[in-house]
């Protein structure tokens, strides 16, 4: 009730006036009210049962009080009265009721005295029958509402009265002298006084919390840090943003500060600490930046917080500070480069690049020299491989990428690295360090010559010097090497992909130009590390499978840059006869390698590529299907002889290897299947005499064909391997059967036009095409390869697929004789729906007699089912066509056809009756 009155007291004020002040005294003159009506409502509650105590009163003192008796036995020879006697009000004032004796309790050992009555109310309560038990309360406690006022009557009356409104009224003046004082302009404070406050308060906080170092350590590195970042805010500010600061002054403070930060890290043995101070340092020109753009103030700055990073990194091993340093370093110099950098400030901007350089070339040489032991004394490959990457990156962007200068800067790395990896050749825990030095010399040195150099040349030099590193480090048993050797070679895949995306589309001739030399020498690369790996005579798995690696990455780079050259140099019929002539003779040249025997697991992936590499050579006969173009003419018919050629050379290459060639092989005889049916369908498809139902006709003849072959004649199709015949004629036939069922499939839903001809039914083009389709069906089924499951299935199956084509053959008669459109239209004609139960009809009559003349229970039930769903179709669809002949003509045939069934065909004997002479006892 508080929250309803609270509510309805808001929407009335809120009513009258439309604002926030009065929303509030509306909700508490609601709860005002809410309390006021409890309030009432309880004392009215005490009224009604003070009244009701004093009119029970007067009854009770016209009984005699059972005190002034004497106590006596009790006369058991008295007898008691019924107990309906006693069954009146005991209120009433009837004599003969008052005039019955009431026996006195039996007296007890121990009497508890009476207890006194306090009140009038409580003497009246005491006596019996003051209150009955049926009207009594359970006690509840007090409601939300009832509670919050009383905590908050309770805050204001209980306890020192005079402090509490005393503090909120003082509160209240406070905050209005403030505000007083903010609007007339007297809190403003000399920015001086505010810097120096913060900055003696950050230093407070600094002592207090070195004080409590030894106490609370974890807090006292917390506060230190943080104290730390806000003198270095504070630093920064006023020499940036107030110009409270000369350059110098500033500079000197913040080399002071930072140095104290690394003292104190050092000497707490705290990497929280330095941590949270060079967060805070790096976040400082971020933070109060004011967009100057003064790059020299802002990079001496982060040079002064990575030397501080570096004199920690002497004396303590943590990588987590190095990494930070880093990430932070170059990020932010990253971020401004994109956004500000101008080639103008090229001369202020590279010291500072290459100071950094320096910098975290050090570092994790400080790193591992001050690691505890030898397991902690890992590369940080982060910052090794890390920070030359970016510094290359940055400096390219800075040169503008200008070839020369950038190989330049190539060599002199080289040199340091070479320098600093000679400086530690002697120390043993550093000889991880210095073979990495070592790499990074020989890769700036090597990739100083694609900088000076072509890229297509470049390609081809990376290439050739990553076999040679394979080689090496084959021969010498070391990973390292080989290792280079292939990452130069993925090297020489993104050189030739970058000339060539930057290649001017100049003239030049074919094959002998350097993009394809360039592209055909990665592949030689490619191929020759391969062959590498592959004869290694105590081959890891890791060997053999960088053998296949490369062996997959030589053959895609091949079909890539021919197939490039290709489209660059032919177009039209011409380049489609030139990729199909690809495929055939990169498949022959696989097999040539797979017949030759390579190691087991690479000979394995060369045999699988020759059946893949067939099956991709099945594009370019659907490219011809596409295009319409005639693939036993020009530059295709030529592609087509030489792909017969030299796939059945393929075949004979495979022919040690069982599943390849079965695959060739299967791709072989689809492929010449379907050359043939695009070619017959190109041939007539400018014929518009023809019918698409021709076109369907004459493009599934191939494919029938050699389904027929492969069932009746399949020693036809086994040459040149005649031992994959077992595993060869499945695959064939099951392949077969699936496009042929999406033929069928596909052709039911066609309107079947026999034009030249006229449309006969079962004698037209797409229904003997059907037909053919389901006698190849047949003849497979009967198959003595075909499982024994699907024997078992066939009639069921033919039955399933007769129906289906007897009701599209219906139907597609009722279009080309009967003049309905092959549409959804054909649903509400009343000549097909007439057509579809008068065959359905003879349909399941002869299943229905024949299964009933011949014994077989099965063949009976399904004409009865047709039957009965015919009764279906009867009862929902034809019913709306009883007002035409068509409609009627349904009902009539179907009438007759089931008194024929009556008369000549009773169900089959069952089972158990077989005996039975008279096979009518079944029914």
């Amino acid at each position: 009730m508080y929250l309803i009155w609270m509510i309805v007291g808001v929407a009335l004020c809120a009513w009258l006036e439309q604002s926030w002040f009065a929303a509030a005294v509306g909700a508490l003159l609601g709860l005002l009210w809410a309390r006021l009506s409890s309030v009432s409502r309880s004392l009215g509650e005490v009224k009604a049962a003070l009244g009701q105590l004093t009119t029970g009163s007067a009854p009770a003192a016209a009984q005699p009080k059972l005190e002034s008796q004497p106590w006596r036995p009790l006369d058991t020879s008295t007898p008691l009265p019924a107990h309906d006697e006693y069954a009146d009000d005991e209120h009433a004032h009837d004599p003969q009721d008052e005039a019955w004796p009431v026996p006195p309790p039996m007296p007890s050992r121990h009497v508890e005295p009476a207890p006194m009555a306090s009140s009038p109310v409580q003497a009246s309560l005491s006596e019996p029958g003051a209150v009955e038990p049926g009207n009594r309360q359970p006690p509840h406690g007090p409601g939300f509402g009832e509670l919050l006022w009383q905590r908050a009557w309770g805050w204001f009356t209980e306890g020192n009265v005079p402090v509490k409104i005393g503090m909120l009224v003082l509160f209240a003046g406070v905050a209005a002298l403030l505000k007083y004082a903010a609007d007339a302009g007297m809190l403003t404070i000399p920015i001086e006084v505010r810097v120096c406050a913060v900055a003696l308060a950050a230093m407070g906080a600094l002592f207090f919390g070195w004080r409590q170092r030894e106490q609370r350590r974890g807090f006292a590195l917390s506060l230190q840090g943080g104290a730390i970042g806000v003198l270095l805010i504070t630093i920064f500010a006023a020499f940036r943003l107030y110009d409270l600061l000369p350059p110098m002054a500033a500079f000197a403070l913040l080399v002071i500060l930072i140095a104290g930060v690394g003292v104190l890290a050092v000497l707490q043995d705290s990497l929280a600490l330095a941590v949270l101070g060079l967060l805070a340092g790096f976040a400082a020109p971020i933070l109060i930046s004011t967009g100057s753009g003064n790059h020299v103030a802002l990079f001496s700055y982060y040079a002064v917080l990575n030397l501080a990073v570096l004199g920690i990194a002497w004396v303590r091993a943590w990588r987590v500070l190095n990494l930070l340093g880093f990430i932070a370093t170059f990020g932010i110099g990253t971020a401004w480069g994109v956004l500000s950098y101008r080639p103008e400030l090229f001369a202020s901007t590279e010291p500072f690049l290459i100071l950094n350089f320096l910098f975290y070339l050090v570092i994790p040489w400080l790193y591992l020299r001050r690691a505890a032991t030898d397991r902690e004394a890992l590369i940080d490959g982060s910052l090794l491989f890390g920070n030359p990457l970016i510094s290359l990156l940055l400096q390219g962007a800075l040169l503008r990428w200008h070839g020369t200068d950038l190989a330049i800067s190539a060599l002199a790395a080289a040199v340091i690295y070479i320098v600093v990896a000679w400086s530690v050749r002697d120390h043993r825990r550093l000889g991880a360090l210095r073979d990495v030095w070592a790499v990074l010399a020989i890769a700036f040195a090597t990739l100083a010559v694609p900088l000076a150099l072509d890229a297509s040349l470049t390609a081809s030099v990376f290439a050739f010097e990553g076999a040679g590193l394979i080689w090496l480090g084959l021969r010498q048993g070391r990973w390292f090497p080989r290792w280079c050797g292939l990452g130069l070679q993925l090297f020489a895949a993104f050189a030739w992909l970058f000339a060539y995306s930057r290649s001017s589309g100049a003239i030049n001739p074919p094959i002998l130009n350097r993009d394809f030399i360039g592209a055909l020498l990665i592949v030689i690369g490619g191929l020759v590390s391969s062959w590498l790996y592959q004869r290694e005579a105590a081959a890891t798995w890791r060997m053999r499978l960088a053998s296949i690696a490369l062996y997959v990455w030589g053959t895609v780079w091949w079909l890539a840059a021919a197939g490039l050259e290709i489209d660059r140099v032919l177009s039209g019929r011409s380049e489609l006869a030139a990729v199909w002539l690809l495929l055939v003779v990169t498949a022959w040249m696989v097999a040539e390698v797979a017949r030759r025997k390579p190691a087991a697991e690479l000979a394995h992936v060369v045999a699988f590529s020759a059946p893949l590499l067939t099956w991709l050579s099945l594009l370019p006969v659907f490219s011809c299907f596409v295009m319409g173009w005639q693939p036993l003419s020009g530059w295709l018919l030529l592609a087509t002889v030489a792909s017969a050629a030299l796939g059945w050379r393929t075949l004979v290459c495979l022919r040690d290897d069982s599943a390849p060639a079965t695959l060739t092989q299967l791709a072989w005889w689809w492929r010449w299947a379907l050359l043939f049916g695009v070619a017959i369908l190109v041939a007539f498809n400018t014929s518009f005499w023809l019918s698409d139902a021709w076109r369907w006709l004459l493009v599934s003849i191939p494919l029938l064909l050699l389904w027929f072959v492969a069932l009746q004649r399949p020693h036809w199709l086994i040459a040149p391997l005649s031992a994959q015949q077992v595993s060869t004629r499945p695959l064939l036939l099951y392949s077969l059967l699936a496009v042929m069922v999406v033929v069928f499939v596909s052709g039911l839903w066609l309107g079947g036009d026999a034009a030249p001809l006229r449309y006969i039914p079962l004698l037209n083009p797409l229904e003997v095409l059907l037909l053919a389709i389901l006698a190849c069906v047949g003849y497979w089924c009967a198959d003595a390869a075909t499982p024994s499951e699907v024997k078992r299935s066939r009639p069921a199956m033919f039955g399933i697929a007769a129906m289906v084509f007897i009701t599209s053959a219906t139907l597609r008669a009722v279009h080309q004789l009967g003049g309905v459109p092959w549409s959804e239209a054909m649903a509400s004609s009343s000549l097909a729906q007439m057509s579809l139960t008068v065959v359905w009809s003879v349909l399941g009559v002869l299943a229905w007699v024949w299964g009933s003349r011949r014994g077989q229970r099965m063949l009976w039930l399904a004409g009865a089912v047709t039957m009965g769903v015919v009764l279906a179709k009867l009862m929902l669809i034809d019913r709306g066509h009883l007002g035409n002949l068509f409609g009627i003509a349904s009902f009539i045939a179907y009438g007759l056809l089931c008194t024929v069934i009556g008369y000549f065909a009773p169900a089959p004997p069952r089972p158990s009756l077989a005996s039975s002479k008279e096979p009518t006892d079944a029914l």
